[in-house]
């Protein structure tokens, strides 16, 4: 079913499917598609949740669904989608979350993919007392030389946390991965960063490098996280 829900810039179409437990799930940075509309739709069918799926691009206005097979090889397409996008902050990403937050009863467990992923680690350091568990695949700028950069402030999760990375990854490299354990382990969060043997991507079933097998993994992982942390 397809709602909106009032933010503090505006109005964010999101998509919300299923009964049970919360939980917030945030797109890639590919935009809304089909390939996220099944990935909620096997979370709220087969997991037991009520998913909230917002359209976190809304501020650039409607927009076709990308193809992506090919996003990622036509430059002009690329270009012209990031320019879109560049102007709205981590701040503003977070603001918007609680007013999804707001929307949903009881302790939330949220998950993500690509940038999604960074918005869902971000989400459980400002929404500490709300998000129970926080999972992200394929993530990146989880390590960052700024001082807004997420590893820096883990300590400020309350929840559990899951992080599958991918491998020989630009955004997320095994030595950020390294960092990102290890602050984690320091604030004494109940975390753990897995790299799988794919490319960054590798879930949503429209990309090139989706990988079913290892997408298959990353649905044991979700699930066993949400089973454990969030209360039925």
């Amino acid at each position: 079913m397809r709602i909106t829900i009032k933010t503090p810039d505006g109005e964010a179409p999101c998509y919300e499917l299923g009964t049970g437990p919360s939980v917030l799930l945030f797109i890639d940075g590919l935009g809304m598609r089909p390939a996220m509309h099944r990935l909620q739709e096997r979370l709220a069918n087969a997991g037991g949740y009520r998913v909230l799926m917002p359209d976190v691009f809304y501020r650039v206005g409607e927009y076709a669904p990308h193809d992506a097979k090919t996003f990622m090889t036509d430059e002009a397409a690329r270009t012209s989608w990031f320019q879109r996008v560049s102007g709205t902050t981590a701040d503003q990403y977070q603001a918007d979350v609680g007013a999804y937050l707001a929307h949903l009863p009881g302790p939330v467990g949220t998950t993500g993919y690509c940038m999604g992923g960074r918005m869902s680690i971000l989400a459980a350091e400002r929404y500490p007392e709300r998000i129970a568990a926080a999972a992200a695949y394929h993530p990146g700028g989880l390590v960052t030389d700024k001082p807004d950069s997420p590893h820096l402030h883990a300590s400020a999760i309350k929840g559990s946390v899951y992080i599958a990375a991918a491998q020989d990854d630009v955004h997320f490299t095994q030595a950020q991965q390294a960092a990102f354990q290890q602050a984690l382990t320091a604030a004494g969060v109940d975390g753990v960063v897995e790299e799988y043997a794919a490319k960054h991507g590798w879930v949503p079933d429209d990309t090139s490098v989706h990988d079913e097998l290892l997408a298959e993994r990353h649905w044991e992982t979700l699930f066993a996280l949400f089973a454990r942390k969030l209360a039925a």
